[in-house]
Formats: structure tokens, sequence, C-alpha cells
């Protein structure tokens, strides 16, 4: 193992938005190289001696997707159950709007749930979920089976058809499982929406996507209060235009809430007396499975749509070969069943693999900071896969938690969600592995729909690095012409070839889509991130592209922000960037100007006080997620000539780099401070 090193380079200019016109210059360079990490930690021989995918296997793999790449994802495609085999792998007909195993028919539920009750895993448990205060559920595969057919039949019985939506808006409860599984065993296509989200939120959301039927609870458990739900759904519903005939609630935290009596229904009263079987829809594969809402850097969130069939073909051969899952695994996704990890690993690929995956419904460090590590020891978890920004809160309290804790059951680590720092990676592998489970930096979007890049188990790591891309997934960083950068050259991550899980588009608007991933290298994909290779071929990710702020593994985007900013009668105009946080990764930073009508700082005696008004208010309008570090007063704001701001120069500024060309600004450099 050698040591990290850092290089004198100056800080990186890193673009706002690759559509934005100011940005285009900063694309022209190359990014920065800032710290390189030379630590290597080696795959323990007992490691690669279990693993179901060795070095060699991986070699054979990548040859065959390079020469072969369909050929490759239809032998993916034949570990599982069709209705019907597809008349073409991929159809390129009309790129970038691919059509994976076009003609199919399926239904990801059959693989998830219905094929296990004819295995042994008919009796293995499926689901271990705690509760924060400590309540816990057992589900075997067959028990699971049958309350989701039994929702199946609520929600045909409320009239929910084949093709429309079911928005869910719950935490992380058995019930929500159960409604996105029942959804999709009937051809509805549910939306899930972060219980954290704000009711202004929700209602964006209900608007866009038209739900027939809302499934929600009046409220649940999280950092020791209750937090209720069902109100902030009725509170949506009255500043939305939905087609809403049916709000479903559970009843988790006994709260007296208001139920319309020609609308809300309670689940248990609903599940009373439904049978206990329910057919299947049959599916063509690129029929409709979920959308889920992702922030952008302009207008509101988009709907990214995935579909059946292609979706559940590389999630399900990803989580095989990245995690090495065995029939006795416990796996742990930490993530929250609203984005798109709970979708892909905490529920639709364990559940396709037949393994036990764990769900819990409260705050991590509730009610002290060793809960995680007792419920790793006391349900005997095997695989861990979370977020940086949990490994750094964690770090803060050092090691006597988990030292106090019997971790050994732990045989892989992942991470997902954000970069993480050598420092929390080294801290993750010693501390929580004991040095003994190999860390499984992954790299992948709501818009992929699965890993992308990432090691396997028995891969040389690196902390800090995603390794390498998967065997089929076509990866490269270039410069803003396309092309290829050489080894420890920072610059755009892009993807050369389709891939099965990828998103089959933006909901209601095709042409965002191709704008947002196609147009910028056309025929490639651009996630939006910059990378480095280094000379053995790993990748680096250095970061955003765009304006979206990556605040605790979750995306917020910087128009939804400015807007809940705006909201407020004291605010005139502005402008948010994302700095750096110890625990969060990134939080923003707003800079405010204010009416000029108003007593100073909005009628506050202090600017402290405005800036805390302001926090709050962006907390009540998008929810806890949205964290506001920070508000800088302006007299001015730089604009480019259209009226833009120029967020670069607010980023350069608050770093102290230089502002570069502002030939663009609407009046010249006099607006900077």
């Amino acid at each position: 193992m050698t040591r990290q090193k850092k290089t004198d380079a100056p800080a990186p200019t890193v673009p706002a938005s690759c559509n934005a016109p100011e940005t285009r210059a900063t694309m022209r360079g190359t990014i920065d190289n800032l710290l390189v990490e030379e630590r290597v930690f080696r795959p323990l021989p007992r490691i690669a001696a279990e693993a179901t995918v060795n070095p060699q296997d991986i070699l054979a793999a990548r040859k065959h997707a390079d020469a072969d790449w369909k050929g490759f994802w239809e032998e993916a495609a034949d570990e599982l159950q069709w209705f019907r085999k597809w008349e073409t792998v991929v159809d390129e007909t009309n790129a970038p709007f691919y059509r994976w195993f076009s003609g199919a028919r399926c239904n990801i539920v059959h693989n998830a749930l219905d094929r296990h009750i004819e295995t042994v895993n008919k009796n293995r448990l499926a689901l271990i979920w705690e509760g924060e205060p400590g309540d816990t559920r057992k589900l075997t595969y067959f028990e699971l089976y049958r309350e989701v057919n039994r929702f199946a039949n609520v929600l045909r019985g409320l009239g929910v058809k084949k093709g429309e939506r079911v928005l869910i808006y719950m935490p992380s409860l058995p019930e929500t499982v159960i409604a996105m599984l029942a959804t999709a065993k009937i051809g509805a296509v549910h939306s899930v929406v972060f219980a954290g989200f704000s009711s202004g939120a929700l209602a964006d959301r209900i608007e866009d996507a038209q739900p027939r039927a809302i499934v929600t609870v009046d409220g649940f458990y999280r950092n020791g209060r209750v937090i209720p739900l069902k109100p902030l759904v009725d509170e949506a519903l009255q500043h939305c235009h939905s087609l809403v005939e049916a709000v479903v609630v559970v009843h988790r935290a006994h709260l007296d809430v208001a139920m319309h009596d020609d609308r809300d229904r309670w689940w248990h009263d609903v599940m009373l007396h439904q049978p206990t079987e329910a057919l299947t829809e049959v599916v063509e594969a690129n029929d409709p499975l979920f959308m889920l809402y992702t922030s952008g850097t302009t207008g509101k969130p988009k709907g990214i749509v995935h579909s059946h069939g292609g979706y559940m073909v590389g999630v399900h051969r990803t989580l095989n070969w990245v995690f090495d899952l065995k029939p006795t695994d416990i796996f742990w996704c930490t993530a929250d069943p609203g984005w798109i990890t709970g979708h892909s690993y905490v529920i639709y690929g364990p559940l396709m693999a037949g393994t036990t995956t764990l769900l819990y419904e409260g705050h991590p460090l509730y009610p002290e900071a060793g809960r995680l590590w007792s419920m790793v020891e006391r349900w005997g978890v095997t695989i861990l896969y979370t977020v940086p920004t949990l490994i750094r809160m964690l770090m803060r309290f050092g090691t006597q938690y988990p030292a106090g804790h019997d971790l050994t059951t732990l045989r892989l680590l992942g991470t997902v969600g954000e970069p993480i720092s050598p420092e929390a990676w080294v801290w993750f592998y010693k501390n929580i592995g004991r040095g003994q489970c190999p860390l499984l930096d992954t790299w992948w979007q709501t818009e992929t729909g699965m890993i992308m890049i990432s090691p396997l188990p028995v891969s040389l790591l690196k902390p800090g690095s995603v390794t390498k891309p998967m065997p089929g997934i076509d990866v490269d960083v270039v410069d803003e012409q396309g092309n290829s950068l050489p080894p420890r050259t920072g610059g755009y991550l892009v993807i050369k070839r389709p891939w099965p899980a990828m998103m089959s588009t933006v909901f209601n608007d095709h042409a965002a889509y191709v704008d947002m991933y196609w147009s910028q290298f056309p025929g490639w994909y651009f996630p939006g991130d910059v990378a480095r290779k280094d000379d053995d071929g790993y990748i680096w990710i250095q970061g955003r592209a765009d304006d979206v702020i990556m605040i605790a593994g979750h995306r917020v985007g910087t128009a939804e922000l400015e807007a809940a900013l705006s909201s407020h009668p004291a605010v005139a105009e502005c402008g948010v960037i994302g700095v750096p946080d110890e625990i969060r990764g990134e939080v923003a930073k707003a800079f405010v100007m204010l009416h000029d009508d108003l007593p100073p700082f909005g009628g506050y005696v202090q600017a402290d006080d405005m800036e805390t008004e302001l926090m709050e208010h962006v907390r009540r309008e998008l929810g806890p997620v949205a964290v506001l570090k920070a508000v800088e007063f302006r007299k001015e704001l730089p604009k480019n000539r259209s009226g833009k701001i120029m967020r670069r120069i607010l980023r350069a500024e608050e770093f102290g780099e230089d502002v570069g060309d502002t030939s663009t600004l609407e009046e010249g450099p006099f607006c900077l401070r």
C-alpha cells in the first residue's frame, strides 16, 4: 500500500452547464488533476477463491462484449424468464430512442416474485424491515407475493389500468415495496416521490405525472419525531390540476388525519378480503415500468422513464456481478425507495436475485450513532451498500460505535451517489470492513438505471476511483470536440454505446431527452460528469459539469432552489452554486438581491436574521434535502446579455479563482464584487 500525494496544480474550472452559452469557453480546456491517489488494495486470497466471477471471467466478458456487445447482453437476458423472446436485441432505427429486446413479452414482477414461488426461494426471507422505534416485520417470498397480489387487486378495483401512473409518496415501509410491485404487476407505471419533499415539490410531480391514484401514509418516524405525510398530499392536491381519483393511506403513525369520503381510503380497509392471487399483466419489453423525477438545471424536475425488459436485464446482471450474490446473503442498501438506488438495488435487483433485502424506516443516527452497526449485527448483514455522506457523518463519532458491535458477517461494502474521498474510503474499509471486505465504489445515475462503472470483488482497488466500466459498457473521457484524452487529463465522461437499463425518454418531453443527454456529443450519452483516467485505465470522477448540486447524494437542481428563494417576498433575484461541506459533500450557497423598496435586509435588524429566514423558507418550500449553507446579499448579480445569471463567475469569486472571460457580462465587470 502506498500513500497519496498532492500536486500544486491550480484549481479546476468546471463548467456550469454544457448547454449554457457562457460555459463554452470553460469547456475548451481540460480538468486539472489536484490529487494523485497512489494507495492500492489487492483482493484477499479468500475473496478471490470464493468469487463467482474471477479475473479470467472478467477478461473474457470484456472481450466478448467488445466483439459482440449485442450478443453479450442477449446472454444476460437469457438468465431471466420471458413470456415471449425478442425479435431484436436492440432496435437502433430511432436512436437515441433505443428499444431493447424489441417484441419480447415480459413483466419484471414475474422475475422478482412469481417465479420464486415455484422454487426453494418460496419460503426464503424476501424482506426484513425495521422501524425507527424498533418494531420489525419479515416477509418471505411467498408472503410478499400474496400481499402484492392483494394490492394489485386493489389497484384494479380502483380502476387503474395498464400504462396509467400510480404516485407513491412513502418512506421506507414494506407497503412501499408492495405498492411498487403491485403497480408494475398490473402493467401500470409507478412514480415514487421521496418522503422528504414538500407539498409544493409533490404538487409539481403530481401535475406532471397525472397519476390515477396516490399511495401515502398518515405519518412516519424520523429522528425521534413523527413526520405527517397525508396532510401534505391534501395540500398538494389543492394546488394542482390532477386526475387523482383515489388516495390510499397506510396507517403507520396512528395520526388523526382528514379523510375525504369520496377519495381517500385506508390501506387496511381496501386490503381486507382481497384475493391472494392476481394475474400478472403481460407487457412489451419497452412498456414503461416506472418514472423517477430528477432535478435539472432549468425548469421543473424531469420524469425519467424506465421500461421493463432492458431495466431488469441490466439490474440483474450488474447486481450479481458487482456484489457476487450468494443465496444466504442479507443485502442492505441504505437508500430510500424514492431514489433510483432504492429501485434498482433495494427492491428489484435483490428480489430478482432471490436474496434477502433489508429496509430501515428511520434516521441512521437515531437514537445514537451506533444504530447502523447494531442493525448489521442484529440481522447478520453480509453486504452493506451506502452513501459517502453517511460514512462522513459516522466518521465524526470515531470508531467506538462500530468497535462495540460484531460486524464479522460483513463480506462486501459498497458506496454510491457521489464521489468518496480517499480518507472516507480507507476509514470505511478499515474500521467497518476490518480490512477484509472489498469496497466497491460504484458510478451510475437515475438515467442509467444500473451500475455502469465499478470494481468487482476480485478487482485491485484504489481509494476514490470507481475503477473500470462494467463489461458491455463503453466509456471514455474526451475533450469538448469528442477527442479521447490521455491518462491523467480531466475531461468529459461519455458513454459510447447503448446499454439495457438506460432510460427510454423524459416523460412527455422527448426533445428534452435528446437535448439533455445526447446533444453535447452527438451519438454518445453525456451524463454531465467530468472525470479522468489514470495509467491503468481506472476512472476518477471529478464532479458535475452542470449546475445540479449533489447534496448528501441527492441531486438538487439550482432552478428549484432559486425558484424557492424567489418565492420569498423580499427576494428580487438570486443565484445558487454548490460549495463543499464536510458532512454532505456539497451544499448550496445563495447570492441574493433584495427588493429595493424594502428596508435593509427585508426589515430585519441584522443580515444574519434575514439569512436564517431565507434558509428556513427554502427548507419549507423544498423539504429538508434542500440544505442552504449560506446567503450572501448583493446589490448586483453577474448576468450575460440575455439576462441569465452567470454562476461560473459566482463560483470563481467564491473560490478565489480567475473569473475568466467577462465579455458576455451585461454591464462588464462592474457587477463583480
